[in-house]
């Protein structure tokens, strides 16, 4: 029997109310403490309202469509032991894995800023994300850079 068992399931997501999006609907669910879904939403909408605003841009659904693309790993590194020896291994990140470190990075990210209120957390972050900045865009490459200098230890990957 495999050690390593793969989940065969995923959950499907519904689509958020306004945007009809399902990644504006996984960034509510992950900025949600104890249940509060409405208050979530509230955070999660005008935090994009506000960032669209700052950025002059019709569609606030642009703007963060934009900032989580540039948040959004290609690679990572996973340790394997090999020979009585740790090794960081560079894999390449796919699908739901990819959303899943998304979400995670740019809440992360938003939380990490003090002093202000979650909605302008949250704008802060979109806006710097959609410039290319920002603590979550440098988790990500941070991330490419240690993926990169792993590359070495590339041939050991099997999984």
């Amino acid at each position: 029997m495999p050690r390593k068992v793969t989940a065969s399931l995923v959950r499907e997501i519904p689509a958020d109310r306004i945007y009809n999006s399902v990644m504006v609907q996984r960034l509510i669910n992950r900025v949600m403490l104890d249940g509060k879904k409405q208050i979530a939403e509230r955070l999660v909408y005008n935090g994009m309202q506000k960032a669209a605003d700052k950025l002059k841009v019709q569609n606030p659904l642009e703007v963060f469509d934009t900032a989580i693309s540039h948040i959004r790993p290609a690679m990572e590194t996973r340790s394997r032991r090999v020979g009585g020896a740790n090794y960081q291994i560079p894999f390449e990140v796919k699908g739901q894995r990819q959303n899943h470190l998304t979400m995670m990075w740019f809440v992360a990210a938003a939380r990490s800023r003090k002093g202000m209120s979650m909605e302008d957390r949250i704008a802060l972050e979109l806006i710097d994300a959609y410039n290319n900045a920002g603590t979550a865009v440098k988790k990500k490459e941070d991330t490419h850079k240690m993926a990169e200098a792993n590359r070495a230890f590339a041939h050991f990957a099997r999984f």
